[in-house]
Formats: C-alpha cells, structure tokens, sequence
C-alpha cells in the first residue's frame, strides 16, 4: 500500500510529521559552490518554529551562518525538579545525487517511509517531535526538556557548536543571534540524547574526526607544450598515493578498538580548467577519523608528513581544518546510559550498548561538559543510501522510549546487567 499525503489527518502524529519534514529539502552543499531551493535548511527551520508556535512552546532561531539558522524549543519542567535535558537532532541531510527515488516526495509502504533525510536523521527529529507533543498531551511530569535542531552536522559540526556557545561563553557583544535562544537555555544541559539512527540501541562511544583541504599547485601552459608547465594533478596523484599507503596502515592499528581502527580517506578531488591546459591546481579533501583519545593535531601532522615525504620540490599547502572532533569518549553518558536503557525496557525495548565508527553532535556536546548519548530510529546502513528509508514501527517506539524517559525521570532507576558494548559498521 502506498500513502497519499496529500490529506493527513487520518495519518499518526510521527509519520505524517516525518513526511513533512523529508518533503521539505534540507540538502547540505557539502563546501561546494551550489545553490538551489534544495540547498541549506531554511524550509525545515521554517516548518519547526511554525509548528511550535502553534502548540504553544516557545523557541528561538539562533543565526549560525546566512540561511542556517539553529531552532530553540524549552518544554518546561513539571516534576518540580530543576534537571534540564536536551534533544538534539539536526536539519541538514546528505545531497541527492544518483537516488534512485524521489528524494522529496515521502512515501510509505510495508512499513517503511522512504525519502532523503528518512534515516539520517529525519526519523529521529520525527521521533522527538512526536515525543514533545505527547508530553504535552500527557501532562505528565517531567524534567526541562530542551529540544534543539542545528544545522551543517553533516559537513562541519558548526549549528552544534554554536549551541554550545549559548552556555559557554559569556561574550554577549559578539554573539549575534544568539540572545533569543539563551533566555531558553540559560545554563548547561544536564543531560543530552542525540539523534541518530542506532536501531533503538544506545551509541556511548563513537569516532572523532578531522577534516581539511590540500592545495597542489603547479605551472599552468599550453598543452601542446606540456614541458613548459607543472602539472597539479601529476603531483597530486602522488598525494593521492602516499594516502592510500598510510590509509592502509591505519587499517591495520589498533584493529581491535570497540570503534574501529583509525581511518584515512580522500573524499574529493578537483582541479584543473581545460583538457588543452597543462592544470596549475588541484584541491582534494581528507578526512582523518580519530580513535577516542587519539590526538587530532599528531594525526593530521603524520598525513602532511608523509605527504611531504612523496612530493619533494613540490607546492603543496594543507589548510586548517574546516572540522575537528576528537569523538565521543566511553563515559560520557554516566549514569544517563542506565536510565535511558531502563525506559527502553519499559516499553518492551531490549537497548543494547554499542561503540560506533562514525561521528556525531554528541561528542561536541560531551567536550562542553554535558553528559551525552547517541540514540534514535533507523538502521545506519540506510544512511545516505541511493534509497534511503526508515522502519516507521521504531519511530513510533523512539518517540516511547524518550516520553518514558521524561516521565520516569524522577524515579530511581532499576538496577540491571549492562550488556557488553558492540560496534555496528557504517
């Protein structure tokens, strides 16, 4: 059977607001130079401060750069306590080349809603939303719950680090935008869940990242005399060698690390302007990711060093990072992980604690001192796929697990084994 959205109120809260979210394009340009009405997360920022203030709860946008706004909603406490936890979940997705769907238009069949952003991490925003909106309906008692969604995780982590900016800073002169979003978080989070697509399972440990550009540089002539020029991309392919090589000797350290081994990839490469020019660039794109505890700076200098190695003579300039994260470290969760377990198991939920390849908003957020988890609906193997889709079922029980989390919050957590951390691919 395949649903049509264009009447919704026969349909569940979580699915017809996950169908609004994935039929609003949100596509990070990914530091490419294009635009488009599919590009940045206007639409879906929109959608969200509608959507609260037509229940009611306020919120904020905080200005993270032209077009990329944060959105801010406070859902006040009401079981007298003073705890205030955080649900964060981000707006941007991964761009649609090469779908074998359309990325924009949700549709539902057996189970499964498909669409751009469904898994990753659409699913879980829908889960957070229906949450709130039980809550509410409810008038349960629960903690503060502060639901954040940020902009640009997809690319450089900037919408989580400007949250954070809310509580860490006290700079107000300089922190345009931020002053709205503030009054509804004027301190740390004590607690926060970040939404990603872990099959309902709990992610206390993850990967970090760097990320940077490297500029190769040659001598630009005609091609009928090569001789005269330098070319980038000759020089440029023995970058791309001495990478590879240590790529996979990175492979074969610290193999059994609950995350993984340490990885290395070359993720873009452009350069030249004319197949009758001799190409006097080439820029490519590097992605380091970390090990928890593994040293961003030492990681990136072993690249440049190598890279140097390969290319004597020659112009090549590594630029900052445009992302750093040193991952998500086993205890950042605390006490968290047990009670975020036990409100799984209160729903019927087995939730498994597991170690992660990838990265996520958390591991920034657990550097600002919070203490953080990566939880949501969906596989990670339908992240960023050609056909991207979530199981609707795990929505709705996402959006379960988080109201009973709230609501039982001030009770004291049963006492349960801990299941052993394993790793999902991804």
């Amino acid at each position: 059977m395949v649903l049509d959205f264009s009447n919704l109120s026969n349909l569940s809260n979580h699915v017809s607001t996950l169908a609004d979210l994935v039929r609003r394009p949100s596509v990070n340009p990914m530091g490419r130079d294009v635009s488009g009405p599919e590009y940045l997360e206007t639409r879906v920022t929109d959608y969200l401060v509608q959507r609260f203030l037509d229940r009611g709860i306020p919120c904020a946008r905080q200005q993270v750069a032209p077009g990329r706004d944060n959105v801010v909603a406070r859902l006040e406490g009401s079981d007298g306590g003073d705890t205030v936890m955080l649900w964060d979940a981000h707006q941007d997705t991964v761009p649609v080349e090469g779908m074998t769907i359309e990325p924009f238009s949700p549709v539902v069949r057996n189970g499964r809603l498909w669409g751009r952003g469904a898994c990753d991490v659409k699913g879980g925003m829908a889960a957070m939303l229906t949450g709130l909106d039980r809550l509410c309906v409810m008038k349960a008692k629960h903690p503060t719950i502060l639901f954040s969604a940020t902009v640009n995780e997809e690319f450089g982590f900037s919408g989580i680090k400007a949250l954070t900016r809310l509580w860490s800073s006290d700079r107000a002169d300089i922190l345009q935008g931020d002053h709205q979003a503030r009054e509804l978080l004027p301190r740390i989070p004590d607690v926060a869940i970040v939404a990603e697509p872990t099959e309902l399972n709990i992610v206390t440990t993850h990967k970090g990242a760097t990320r940077w550009r490297i500029k190769v540089y040659g001598r630009a002539c005609h091609s009928a005399y090569p001789e005269r020029g330098d070319n980038a991309i000759y020089t440029s392919s023995r970058v791309v060698a001495a990478i590879e090589t240590l790529s996979r000797e990175l492979a074969r350290r610290n193999p059994s690390h609950p995350c993984g081994p340490p990885t290395l990839n070359v993720g873009t490469i452009r350069g030249g302007s004319g197949v009758n020019l001799v190409p006097d660039f080439v820029i490519l794109e590097i992605e380091r990711r970390l090990v928890p505890g593994e040293s961003s700076d030492v990681a990136r200098r072993e690249v440049i060093d190598r890279v140097r190695h390969a290319t004597p003579g020659a112009r090549v300039d590594h630029e900052e990072p445009f992302l750093e994260s040193l991952g998500l470290p086993e205890d950042s969760g605390g006490a968290f992980v047990e009670r975020l377990i036990s409100a799984a198991l209160a729903t019927g939920v087995h939730a498994e604690k597991l170690s992660a390849r990838y990265g996520t908003n958390a591991s920034v957020l657990a550097a600002s001192g919070v203490k953080s988890v990566v939880f949501g609906p969906g596989s990670i193997e339908q992240a960023h796929t050609v056909d991207e889709w979530i199981d609707l079922d795990q929505v709705d029980q996402a959006a379960s697990i988080l109201v009973e989390l709230a609501s039982a919050w001030s009770e004291k957590p049963a006492r349960r084994a801990t299941p052993r951390p394993r790793t999902r691919p991804e």
